[in-house]
C-alpha cells in the first residue's frame, strides 16, 4: 500500500505517469492473452461492480450509439437478461445507467445454479411479446465474487484433488489443465485479480474483445522523452476501440491532441473517471514477484484447501453438505445434537436455519472467527467457506470447524 502511494499519481495522461499507464496496458494484454484473446481493449476499475457496469454501458453504446448524446428516452424500451444467481451488481447499474431494475429480467437456473439456456430464450420470447416491440439485450458476465452457486463457465470441473505437496513449500512442475482458461465468446469478462489471486484491494480489470482497437504500433512509445525508462513493455494500441467512444469526452486541459507523442497512450478517457489509482501496479508487482507459475499455485492450493475441507465436513457427525462444490465456494450446514435426526419434522428446516446465525454471532462476540452465512431460494441459512488465502494451514481449517461445533453444540 505504501509503494503504492508513493508511486501512485492519477493515470489519466501518459505524461504524468508514464510507467503506470505502460504497466497497466502490459498486465491488460497479458490477462486478455489469458481469456483467449489476440487484441481487444480493457482498463482497471475500483471494483467488480464497476467493472459490470462499465459492460453493460458499453454494451448499450455498442447497439445504440446515439445513447451516449440523446440518453435513454430516444431509444427503444431496453432489457437486460442474466441468471437469476447473477451478482447483484447488474441490478445496481441498471438503476444507475436509467435503464431501470423492471427491465433486468432473471433467467431459471438449474439445480446447480447455472442459467439453462431454453430459459433465456423463452424469457427473451416472453418479453418481447409481453412489450410488443423489439428489446436489446446483453448478458453480462458476472464477476469473480464467490457465490455458493455459482454459473461456472465451460472448462472448469469439480474440485481437483490436492497435489500431493499441497502442504510443502515447493510450487508444482505445472499447471493442471483443468485449470486454464478455454477461450471465450464472451464480448466482455470482468476478472477480479484482488479475490481468488489475492492481489490487495482494489484490483479489478474490464476487459473487451473489441477489434474496432486498431494494430500495434511498436515505436509509439517516445522513449527519447523519458531516457530514464528503459523497459520494453511492448505494443500499445493507436487508435479509439469502444471504450474511448462511449466514455471518452477530451476535456481539453488534460487530453489535448496535438501533444508530441501518440495520445492514445492518454488511457484516462477511457473511464468515466477522471483520477485513478494504479491498481494495475499491485498485480504487475505480484506477478514480477511469484512468476506465472506462482499465480497458478495460489489457485491450486485454494481448490486443495477446498477438497481438504470437503473431505472434514464430509467425515464430521453433525455437518451436512448443501451440494458438491464446483468451485472453491463450500457451502454446509453445521446441524446441533438437539436438531439430529429430526429432518423428517416441518419444523426442523425453520429450525435449522436460525443455526448459522447463532453460531456467527456467537465466534463474533468470542473473536475467535467471522465467517459467513447465508440463505439460497428454499435452502435455509447454511454456512459458505472460500479459501483464497495462500497461508491458510490445515490446522487453521481443523480449528474452523472444531469452533463452530463448539459454538453450536449446545443449541
Amino acid at each position: 500500500g505504501t509503494l503504492r502511494l508513493l508511486l501512485g499519481p492519477s493515470r489519466y495522461t501518459y505524461e504524468v505517469a508514464p510507467v503506470l499507464v505502460l504497466m497497466e496496458e502490459q498486465v491488460l494484454a497479458k490477462l486478455r492473452e489469458l481469456v483467449g484473446w489476440s487484441s481487444g481493449d480493457g482498463i482497471f476499475a475500483p471494483g467488480g461492480s464497476m467493472s459490470n457496469m462499465l459492460a453493460i454501458n458499453v454494451a448499450r453504446f455498442q447497439r445504440f450509439p446515439e445513447s451516449r448524446s440523446r440518453g435513454n428516452w430516444d431509444l427503444p424500451r431496453l432489457g437486460l437478461f442474466a441468471s437469476q444467481e447473477s451478482h447483484y451488481s447488474i441490478q445496481k447499474a441498471a438503476a444507475l445507467l436509467g435503464i431501470g431494475t423492471d427491465n433486468v429480467h432473471l433467467v431459471r437456473t438449474d439445480e446447480r445454479g447455472k442459467m439453462i439456456p431454453e430459459e433465456l430464450e423463452k424469457e427473451i420470447q416472453r418479453v418481447k411479446a409481453e412489450v410488443g416491440r423489439a428489446y436489446t439485450h446483453h448478458v453480462p458476465k458476472a464477476p469473480q465474487t464467490p457465490q455458493c452457486l455459482p454459473s461456472i463457465p465451460n472448462g472448469l470441473p469439480s474440485v481437483p484433488k490436492a497435489p500431493s505437496n499441497f502442504w510443502g513449500s515447493s510450487f508444482p512442475h505445472k499447471l493442471p489443465q483443468t485449470l486454464l482458461f478455454l477461450p471465450t465468446r464472451a464480448d466482455s469478462v470482468t476478472w477480479n485479480p484482488h479475490k481468488l489471486l489475492m492481489v490487495g484491494l482494489q484490483c479489478s480489470a474490464f476487459l473487451l474483445r473489441d477489434s474496432s482497437v486498431g494494430a500495434p504500433i511498436l515505436n509509439s512509445c517516445p522513449w527519447d522523452a523519458y531516457p530514464g525508462l528503459l523497459i520494453n513493455f511492448g505494443a500499445l494500441w493507436s487508435s479509439q476501440g469502444l471504450l474511448q467512444r462511449c466514455h471518452g469526452v477530451g476535456a481539453s486541459y488534460l487530453f489535448q491532441r496535438d501533444k508530441f507523442y501518440d495520445v492514445s497512450l492518454d488511457t484516462g478517457d477511457k473511464s468515466p473517471q477522471c483520477g485513478r489509482r494504479a491498481d494495475g501496479l499491485k498485480l504487475w508487482i505480484l506477478w514480477k514477484a511469484v512468476g506465472t507459475r506462482g499465480l497458478g499455485w495460489r489457485v491450486e492450493r485454494a481448490f486443495a484447501a477446498t477438497r481438504y475441507l470437503l473431505e472434514q465436513v464430509k467425515r464430521r457427525e453433525g455437518f451436512q453438505l448443501v451440494m458438491e462444490p464446483e468451485f472453491i465456494n463450500l457451502c454446509f450446514w453445521f446441524i446441533p445434537p438437539s436438531l439430529r435426526g429430526q429432518d423428517s419434522s416441518p419444523e426442523f428446516w425453520d429450525k435449522l436455519g436460525k443455526v448459522a446465525p447463532a453460531i456467527k454471532e456467537k465466534m463474533i462476540r468470542k473473536g475467535s472467527m467471522m465467517v459467513g452465512y447465508q440463505p439460497q431460494g428454499s435452502r435455509v441459512n447454511f454456512f459458505r467457506q472460500i479459501i483464497t488465502n495462500p497461508a491458510v494451514t490445515r490446522q487453521d481449517l481443523d480449528f474452523f470447524l472444531d469452533e463452530i461445533q463448539e459454538l453450536g453444540w449446545d443449541l
